[in-house]
């Protein structure tokens, strides 16, 4: 992936004609036909190899022109389709099948399955995906590749590849440098606050795939703690003492990131905690409860919704507290009146339990736990008061608890009727507060 960007950028200081700029993408689709046609095994893998190249020496305006042919040349032939989808309804018999199966398939999934057998396609083609999506907006039309690529990375990525790894301050220093790029919860602030999170009181577990074995996938930091950690600031303390992991009563899980944008909506997270969860139980037997501390990273962007909605639902001191923006601090919520404290409480309580028909939680981290079986264990005030967490949520951070034994009974409900799971102390932070005389449901 990084010598792809390399050569990209490389190639933007190049100068050449327009017609020549053209002939290198027109040069490249004819190697992607050629590759189509071809059925011997050595020359197609040498050809996949000469399309990959080809690939990693455009540019970036070269690359667009690229993915627009590849929607136009390399897409579904609807009369094809028609006609064999008319066959089988007249005549339905496993040829008839295959022969819809094959034309409903677009020919550019035959195109990438070679390429990724190709040494090094596999991290070309996720680098590939992951300049697709960034332009899909622009360019709905390239969905059809989106699909595509998502449709075959969910085989050569599912579980049966993937390999558990833990992490610690032995791992070679490339994967180390990657924790310190990838890392999206909470930044981490150069080697030294790197070292603490790999201490004996802290677990560090990604995994890897064999064609990406210097690329985490995905990976996830733990705490060893005594009790359910409600503000995250002192997990991140780089000077904070190290505690007895024998004597850990919790595993709090309180970062997890996804490092490969090319793989979004490839699930790895679900099938990560628990395998971690087995992991831990076994080296530690004394843990009891396993939860995370998580950011609430939708909350303040759906309230600042709600009261441009009904502003007349909001009450003044809330009011004021949205109109601050970005300049909210620590201190202002430190010295927040204990009813502006219920009130914002009482409406991320809220937001964090009501669901959207065929969406499901509207917090984008609270819809991964709930469908992994997580139960709403305790909504933390004050949680995390770093400029982010003030940024997104007002410093509220939320624990979620895995509890092993109700996992699949909170899926089932979770997924078959959005039911969210959640403790008795959470459900009564959602009772209705009233403040200056108004009701801020």
């Amino acid at each position: 992936i990084a010598l792809s960007r390399i050569l990209r950028s490389l190639n933007r200081h190049r100068t050449h004609s327009p017609a020549t700029r053209a002939r290198a993408v027109e040069h490249t689709i004819e190697l992607c036909r050629a590759l189509l046609s071809e059925r011997g095994e050595v020359s197609g893998a040498r050809l996949a190899t000469e399309v990959l190249t080809a690939y990693q020496q455009l540019d970036d305006e070269q690359v667009e022109c690229f993915l627009d042919r590849l929607v136009e040349d390399f897409s579904v032939d609807p009369e094809a389709v028609r006609q064999t989808a008319e066959a089988y309804r007249l005549h339905a018999s496993p040829d008839s099948l295959m022969a819809l199966q094959n034309a409903v398939e677009p020919p550019r999934q035959e195109l990438f399955r070679p390429c990724n057998m190709a040494p090094g396609g596999t991290a070309v083609l996720v680098d590939m995906r992951s300049r697709l999506l960034r332009s899909l907006d622009d360019h709905p039309d390239r969905a059809e590749i989106d699909g595509d690529l998502a449709h075959l990375f969910r085989s050569w990525f599912n579980r049966g590849f993937l390999t558990l790894q833990r992490i610690d301050w032995q791992t070679s220093a490339v994967v180390l440098e990657r924790l310190i790029q990838y890392e999206a919860v909470h930044q981490i602030q150069g080697w030294q606050d790197l070292r603490r999170r790999l201490e004996s009181d802290r677990r560090c577990y990604a995994f890897f795939h064999p064609a990406l074995p210097q690329e985490p996938l995905i990976f996830i930091e733990v705490a060893l703690t005594r009790t359910v950690t409600a503000q995250v600031q002192p997990l991140l303390d780089p000077k904070s003492p190290v505690d007895d992991p024998t004597r850990a009563a919790c595993a709090v899980f309180y970062s997890i990131t996804n490092c490969q944008k090319g793989l979004r909506g490839v699930s790895f997270g679900n099938v990560l905690i628990k395998q971690v969860v087995e992991d831990l139980g076994k080296e530690f037997p004394r843990l009891k409860t396993f939860a995370t501390l998580s950011p609430i990273p939708g909350f303040r962007e759906w309230l600042l919704e709600r009261a441009t909605a009904a502003p007349a639902s909001i009450s003044h001191p809330l009011t004021a507290l949205l109109a601050k923006g970005d300049a909210v601090t620590a201190a202002d919520l430190a010295a927040a009146p204990s009813t502006l404290q219920a009130e914002l409480m009482e409406r991320c309580v809220r937001y964090l339990i009501s669901t959207d028909a065929g969406l499901g939680a509207r917090d984008p981290v609270a819809r991964f736990h709930l469908a992994n079986g997580a139960r709403l264990e305790r909504l933390n005030w004050m949680g995390d008061t770093s400029t982010t967490g003030l940024s997104r949520s007002f410093g509220l951070t939320v624990n979620y608890e895995y509890r092993l034994a109700d996992l699949e009974r909170n899926h089932d409900a979770y997924a078959n009727q959005y039911r969210v799971a959640s403790s008795r102390a959470f459900q009564q932070l959602a009772r209705p507060h009233r403040s200056s005389g108004r009701q801020s449901r």
